[in-house]
């Protein structure tokens, strides 16, 4: 709460986002508030109560809601640990159970009291405790009480089965006696976990009344056995843990097939409990409070106090992980640590060697944090994971390293994530001397680099003194140039470097003839105003042709020595296609025909013929045809024509 009044809710500390919540409308400081934890509440979001007045302010992310209570004000308010249960201290010094929803009024019980407790708690979901100087005074359900007295000063913790009183010396747990503690040890219980505990007392002194007891119960063995195992747990003693169990033990023993995983699993905790409230440790759970923490969590617990190896212990006791609790050994080893980092190295390794596949990057960070770099690089040799591995050797300026390790892992996601960061960061000559003898880097700068960079890979070409390769990119860059000008430029830069390499003349030649073609389509252009770029030698002369530019055919052929052959092909296909029959027969009879004349297409020949109407030229069709079941079909078309 600001002091505005405004409440600003952040309910996670690992990625803290401060949200406010809905105005209070409040102008003045209220008597007390609370919160109800957004598990325990309808809307699943957190609640806020506000005791303003003689009422109650229900706030929400979205509204605030007057109850319209008439019984304030209210000077102290507690949630039940359960969420469900609302304790409230009133001015005139009643104190006040109701629903968290104000639907239930649960009890009242009027103290000797109108000052305001110092505490107000609740003691499990059973009572609640309120606690005035020297006073600590236990409320029931049903206005029951209880009072202590406390000369020290004292602070309660409510827990989700009773409350921790701290004082200067001591911690107490104040609880309402389990019911099945009352229903073992109760003066003259004759229940049958009562029965079955003390039929293991006259067993034990050779006694035929254990025999009498256990056949008194033999119905209910089952329920007094589990209440036995149930008790165990709620023991601090040692002794009495272990009369329970074992009454349990000798319970099972008359029953078929009762299943003692339960029997097991309460052995197993109290093991762990005993050894984690041990005064060395000072960790004083219940059992109800350690099944609601979980095993991991006392674990996390242990390795926060530094208590390494009792954590050890009950992870593998436990059969759970015990990586974190190695790394979080290592990591505070370097901080406290006074022995050479060599040393150091080595006892880390020694103790998580026998642990496949457990990450060092933590360790590593930690050492490198601590100023300590050479042992940092050291360990980071045992990271298995090269994910983990590279970008903390990167963080660490230890750049040739994270690039090799990189490259050792054949993760090319990794190798790029070096390279750019290299990139970034250092001077352009600097980059290349350092990728330069990795083949695997260099591949894969130039595959990124033809996609994203064409700049950057003459770079790297140049000063690699890879001549030809940078020809290559020169030449690819002015074809994907516009202009003719500016693709003739690049073309005529690429000719002069292959021209350096008397290996590549083939390129040189090529490159020249290709700007000499570029120099010709663009005075074509000028002559003609149609598009001539990008076209080939003999797509230039056919186009040529096409458009009745017949010398300038002659003179792109001339000067590219197009074949004989080719040319006469390629100026048959472009009189055919334009229709101009004449300048094909001129064509066909200015000289022999490289191409021969006969091609055999017969019977779409005389198809044609047929439609011109060419009764002379159908007739020569049919002298030449070989074929009769074409000639068979010419024949008819002869008829046909002749009938009309």
């Amino acid at each position: 709460m600001t002091s505005r009044y405004q409440l600003v809710s952040v309910t996670n500390f690992y990625e803290p986002r401060p949200k406010l919540m809905a105005e209070t409308g409040l102008d003045t400081e209220p008597h007390s508030w609370t919160v109800i934890p957004p598990q325990y509440t309808l809307s699943r979001h957190v609640e806020v109560l506000i005791a303003t007045g003689s009422t109650i302010l229900v706030v929400d992310s979205k509204e605030t809601v007057d109850q319209r209570l008439q019984q304030g004000p209210f000077t102290k308010m507690a949630v039940s640990p359960n969420g469900k249960f609302l304790a409230l201290f009133t001015g005139d010094g009643k104190l006040w159970v109701v629903s968290t929803d104000f639907q239930k009024n649960l009890s009242e019980y009027a103290t000797k009291s109108k000052i305001p407790p110092q505490q107000l708690v609740w003691c499990g979901t059973d009572s609640v405790v309120l606690y005035w100087d020297k006073i600590v005074l236990m409320v029931g359900p049903f206005g029951d009480w209880i009072k202590f007295s406390y000369e020290d000063p004292i602070f309660m913790i409510s827990e989700i089965d009773g409350v921790r009183i701290m004082s200067n010396d001591k911690c107490e747990l104040l609880q309402k006696v389990p019911a099945a503690t009352e229903e073992i040890f109760k003066i003259g219980s004759t229940s049958p976990a009562a029965m079955l505990f003390d039929a293991l007392d006259h067993f034990e002194r050779k006694s035929p009344k254990a025999d009498e007891n256990i056949r008194s119960i033999k119905t209910e063995l089952v329920d007094a056995v589990d209440c036995c195992i149930e008790a165990a747990g709620f023991e601090f003693q040692h002794y009495y843990q272990r009369a329970l169990l074992k009454a349990a033990s000798f319970g099972k023993c008359f029953l078929d097939n009762y299943n003692a995983d339960r029997f097991v699993e309460m052995a197993q905790s109290l093991r762990v409990l005993n050894a984690i409230r041990y005064y060395d440790i000072g960790i004083p759970l219940t059992y109800a409070q350690y099944k609601r923490l979980s095993p991991d969590s006392v674990v996390d617990r242990l390795v926060c106090r530094n208590h390494h190896l009792l954590a050890v212990r009950i992870a593998e006791y436990l059969k759970v992980r015990s990586d974190k609790i190695l790394i979080h050994w290592a990591c505070a080893k370097i901080k406290s640590s006074s022995e050479d980092e060599d040393t150091i190295c080595r006892m880390i390794v020694e103790k998580l060697i026998k642990k496949p596949g457990l990450s060092y990057a933590e360790i590593a960070k930690t050492a490198y944090n601590s100023g300590q770099t050479r042992l940092a690089t050291k360990l980071l040799d045992y990271e298995p994971r090269a994910a983990d591995q590279v970008p903390l050797l990167m963080s660490m300026e230890e750049d040739e390293m994270a690039l090799f390790k990189a490259i050792e892992s054949g993760d090319t996601d990794l190798v790029y994530l070096v390279i750019f960061t290299l990139k970034r960061k250092l001077p352009l000559g600097e980059f290349f001397r350092m990728i330069n003898n990795k083949p695997l880097a260099c591949s894969l700068l130039e595959v990124y680099c033809k996609q994203q960079d064409k700049e950057l890979l003459k770079d790297f070409y140049y000063q690699d003194d890879r001549r030809v390769e940078s020809a290559n990119v020169i030449l690819l860059e002015g074809f994907e140039q516009d202009d003719i000008a500016e693709r003739i430029s690049n073309l005529k830069i690429a000719s002069k470097t292959y021209q350096d390499d008397k290996d590549r003349a083939f390129e040189a030649k090529a490159t020249d003839e290709g700007i000499k073609l570029l120099q010709m389509q663009q005075q074509l252009e000028k002559d003609t105003h149609q598009p001539f770029t990008g076209l080939s030698v003999s797509e230039t002369i056919y186009k040529c042709t096409v458009l009745g530019q017949q010398n300038k055919a002659s003179k792109v052929k001339s000067e590219f020595k197009v074949p004989d052959k080719r040319m006469w092909w390629i100026k048959l296909r472009a009189l055919v296609e334009v229709r101009d029959w004449e300048n094909l027969e001129k064509f066909a009879k200015s000289k022999k025909s490289p191409i021969g004349y006969e091609i055999g297409a017969f019977k779409e020949a005389g198809e044609q013929a047929f439609l011109n109407k060419d009764m002379e030229g159908l007739k020569q069709v049919r002298a030449k045809c070989s074929n009769h079941i074409v000639a068979q079909e010419i024949d008819s078309l002869l008829a046909q024509l002749s009938a009309k």
